[in-house]
């Protein structure tokens, strides 16, 4: 199984996070240079835990509670979170026996394994598999899990999982390994 060897939630710190923010702090200089090639910028899972833990918990959705992002081999990315699926069940306003989210509530671990494929300043993920307490589900149920817990003014729909991204301050590709990524600029 690729989750093998995954680091756990908590085992980050606030020195991990100040690490992270001065090498974004390179690559958006690099950037502002007006360079176009030539930087490769390594950066490790406890790093980028960190800094969401650390630099971004008051843009994390209410709702979504100890987020985790794994590096695996091979542009795989496992990610986890506990989030509360009430909110979802509610928004969707379904009566119906048949929908799997009118019997889901409260506050339950999340897991989604997929493939990370990026390339000329775009990337993309592939979704591998998802669970909800450790239950299989349908790709169609956590594009509704994301849509929800995403939508902005900017984004009134949510994020589509399946949607292609450009990715930000120049740069050109991320290549993951166990552990670790590199943003290539």
């Amino acid at each position: 199984m690729l989750a093998a060897g995954v680091v756990g939630a908590g085992q980050v710190s606030r020195l991990d996070a100040a690490r992270l923010q001065s090498k974004l702090d390179r690559i958006n200089a690099f950037r502002a240079s007006g360079k176009t090639t030539g930087l490769r910028t390594p950066v490790t899972e406890t790093e980028l835990n960190a800094y969401v833990r650390y630099e971004m918990s008051d843009r994390i959705p209410a709702g979504v509670q100890d987020p985790w992002i794994s590096f695996l081999q091979n542009g795989h990315l496992l990610g986890k979170a506990s989030v509360d699926l009430g909110r979802v069940a509610q928004s969707r306003k379904s009566a119906s026996a048949l929908d799997p989210f009118a019997y889901m509530s409260g506050v339950l671990p999340v897991e989604v394994n997929g493939i990370l494929t990026t390339k000329n300043g775009t990337g993309s993920f592939a979704l591998e598999s998802a669970s909800i307490s450790s239950v299989p589900v349908p790709a169609w149920m956590l594009q509704e899990i994301v849509s929800y817990y995403s939508k902005s003014e900017a984004s009134p729909q949510g994020v589509a999982i399946d949607k292609p991204f450009m990715l930000p301050s120049g740069i050109r590709e991320i290549q993951l390994a166990q552990g670790q990524a590199v943003v290539v600029q």
